[in-house]
């Protein structure tokens, strides 16, 4: 008897450790998958954040919840922050009433919000007051006026002062842009290329990188440095140009917006194949540093959007669904190359109240990780997917 007592009580036990078991399991959250920037950067450029939030945008999480968009990112996979820096944008006054975005106040408090989600961060310096891009770099109006050895020491003394408050703050990037999109050169005209001829040009993107490496000396973050041009069709001439022809080579990544819109690299395997060469021939790490794709068709605003959604990529469309499966397949091709890592850009200028020098809203409300309510989208996924490297 007593040892029937000893089995049924066993046997109770044994049942009862399974059914807590199984309970376990049910309640058991997989985490997402999140990569280290050491293995692949996957980053987003919310230079746009404070000035949106600001004029009535609101970021939700999955359940609704108005959220912090630097840590719903984060915790849905970004690792990186990517946050442009415009030298002295004066003519905000009229639209603000003070000089008030992405100036280096607006842009510390950017970087102070990155590193407290636990993100790492892409100093992208513009060196003009204004936008630049392939089609105008314009130099700063404080500096307009300075031959090429004053523009020189004017890039270098910027550059180290930006960073050495950064530092001061415990706010150092880890990664610095010297200069945005700059196909055509730096601080026109002297940094333009003319006629080939890439020495001016050299000249000043040295002075910036000196300065990185100087600031580096006494830093224990060592920023590693980028320098960017706008699509992969241009990367092979200008790299060329910046690294053989000028010279400069002291630099770790280069960075490349690649829009379908204007790329003449159309497949992945294509991208896949552009990146492979460049970091053969050039011996460097290869990073897009700008990229979108369209969830919708519609508008928000009445600002016209800036990606035509009549060039979109065969076999895509402008769908929630298709944002998700574009950004996978374009990541793959990336890791396939061997490329570092891939930036969205503004992911987080959704429609407001904002107002800038062309319209009220968003001109990119139709390429956002959140919809016209402010509710995440299914791409936000595509930074947890497993890739194959």
């Amino acid at each position: 008897m007593y040892s029937r007592n000893i089995m049924v009580l066993s046997i109770f036990i044994f049942l009862l450790l399974s059914c807590n078991s199984n309970e376990n399991k049910e309640v058991e959250v997989t985490q997402p998958k999140k990569y280290k920037t050491e293995q692949f950067v996957m980053g987003a450029d919310l230079s746009y954040v404070n000035a949106v939030q600001d004029h009535g945008g609101k970021f939700m999480d999955d359940s609704g919840k108005v959220t912090d968009p630097f840590v719903h990112l984060n915790q849905n996979g970004a690792n990186a922050v990517r946050v442009r820096l415009w030298h002295n944008p004066e003519w905000q006054k009229s639209l603000y009433g003070s000089v008030k975005y992405h100036q280096l106040g607006d842009v510390t408090k950017t970087i102070q919000r990155a590193k407290q989600a636990g993100m790492q961060v892409n100093l992208d310096i513009h060196y003009s007051d204004d936008w630049a891009d392939p089609a105008k770099q314009a130099t700063p109006k404080a500096w307009q006026n300075a031959n090429l050895n004053v523009l020189k020491d004017s890039i270098y003394e910027y550059t180290l002062k930006v960073l050495q408050h950064l530092k001061s703050q415990n706010l150092t990037p880890e990664f610095i842009q010297i200069g945005n999109e700059n196909n055509g050169g730096i601080c026109f005209p002297t940094g333009k290329i003319n006629n080939n001829n890439f020495s001016n040009f050299g000249q000043l993107l040295t002075s910036g990188i000196k300065a990185v490496r100087d600031f580096s000396t006494s830093s224990d973050i060592k920023p590693q440095i980028i320098l960017h041009v706008a699509q992969l069709q241009n990367a092979d001439y200008w790299a060329n140009g910046v690294i053989n022809q000028a010279g400069v080579k002291d630099f770790d990544i280069l960075g490349i917006s690649h829009y379908y819109q204007w790329s003449e690299v159309k497949t992945f395997e294509a991208i896949t194949s552009q990146i492979k060469n460049l970091t053969a021939k050039f011996g460097k790490e290869i990073m897009i540093v700008e990229t979108a794709f369209p969830w919708t068709t519609n508008n928000a605003d009445q600002y016209s959007n800036i990606l035509s959604v009549t060039n979109i990529p065969s076999g895509y469309k402008a769908s929630k669904e298709d944002q998700l499966k574009y950004m996978q397949e374009l990541t793959q091709a990336i890791i396939a190359g061997g490329g570092k890592g891939i930036m969205y850009w503004e992911p987080c200028w959704i429609s407001s109240n904002l107002k800038d020098q062309w319209g009220t809203g968003s001109s990119w409300e139709n390429n956002t990780y959140y919809d016209f309510t402010g509710k995440p989208l299914p791409v936000i996924k595509f930074m947890t997917t497993e890739y194959k490297f």
